[in-house]
C-alpha cells in the first residue's frame, strides 16, 4: 500500500486586508477546516505563505494602545510592549503571527501547525 502526501499551499495577500480578517482566515487554513477530511486530532498537511505582512491594515490607534504581552515562564518574566514597540524591534511578521497563535486552538498540535505557517514582509 502506498501513499502519496498532497501538501496544499496557501498564498495570502496582506496588502489591504485587516489584521483580524487575515489572522482568521490563516487560522482556519492552518486547522483544516477547509478540508473535506477534517478532524480536529489530525493536522492536516498544509503550508499557508503570508505575503506583504508590512502592507496589514491596522486601523485606529491599535499600533500604541494594544498590548503585546510575552511570558517566560519565571517569576517576573512577563515582558509588556506595545504593537509600535513589536514592529520598531521585530517588524509586523510577530503581531501576525502572535494574532494567529492566539485563534488557533491551545493543545499539542499548536506548536506544529504553527510550523506551516510563513510569512514575508
Amino acid at each position: 500500500m502506498t501513499t502519496t502526501n498532497m501538501t496544499k499551499e496557501y498564498i495570502l495577500d496582506a496588502e489591504g486586508k485587516s489584521l483580524g480578517r487575515l489572522s482568521s482566515e490563516a487560522a482556519a487554513l492552518l486547522n483544516g477546516k477547509s478540508s473535506t477530511s477534517f478532524a480536529k486530532n489530525i493536522i492536516e498537511d498544509v503550508k499557508v505563505k503570508i505575503l506583504n505582512a508590512s502592507k496589514v491594515k491596522i486601523t485606529g490607534n491599535k499600533l500604541k494602545e494594544s498590548l503585546h504581552k510575552n511570558y517566560s515562564g519565571y517569576p517576573g518574566g512577563q515582558h509588556v510592549k506595545t504593537y509600535e514597540q513589536v514592529v520598531a524591534k521585530k517588524g509586523y511578521r510577530e503581531i501576525i503571527k502572535h494574532a494567529i497563535l492566539g485563534m488557533l486552538p491551545k493543545n499539542k498540535l499548536q506548536d506544529k501547525r504553527m510550523k506551516n505557517l510563513s510569512i514575508e514582509e
